[in-house]
């Protein structure tokens, strides 16, 4: 069974379990993790990233109780399907991060057509990033 693995780096300073979900996330709405696909398991994800256990282990936890994966008796973690998310819930869920993110751009002198044309090539990426895989 392939397990697709988590790439990124580490960053110093920031939380290894915050990256770790970051991460897993990303990969999930770029679509390299498809629903019903293998998730790797507790001491494969500890291994992979060179992390504590009890932290890979509080990841997959986290991920399942905010039902990007399911556990499935005899099979192991498994990507969920995606949830239908109501717009009210979308907009909580993005406030506090496009808050942060227009601090931080207006902090280093930022223009907002910039900003919005960085945000613009980021999702087109990740609209792209399954079809150059799959070639």
């Amino acid at each position: 069974m392939h397990m697709t693995p988590l790439r990124f780096n580490l960053q110093p300073g920031q939380s290894i379990f915050d990256q770790v979900v970051f991460a897993a996330v990303k990969a999930f709405v770029s679509g390299e993790f498809q629903p019903g696909q293998a998730f790797p398991s507790v001491r494969a994800l500890a291994a992979e990233l060179k992390i504590h256990p009890n932290t890979a282990h509080k990841v997959v936890q986290y991920l399942i109780q905010e039902r990007w994966l399911e556990s499935r008796p005899g099979i192991g973690t498994v990507v969920a399907e995606r949830p239908e998310v109501r717009a009210s819930d979308r907009k909580r869920l993005l406030q506090q991060e496009v808050e942060q993110l227009v601090v931080e751009a207006k902090r280093v002198g930022v223009e907002l057509p910039d900003l919005l044309k960085t945000i613009e090539a980021q999702w087109k990426a990740l609209d792209q990033a399954p079809e150059a895989r799959r070639k």
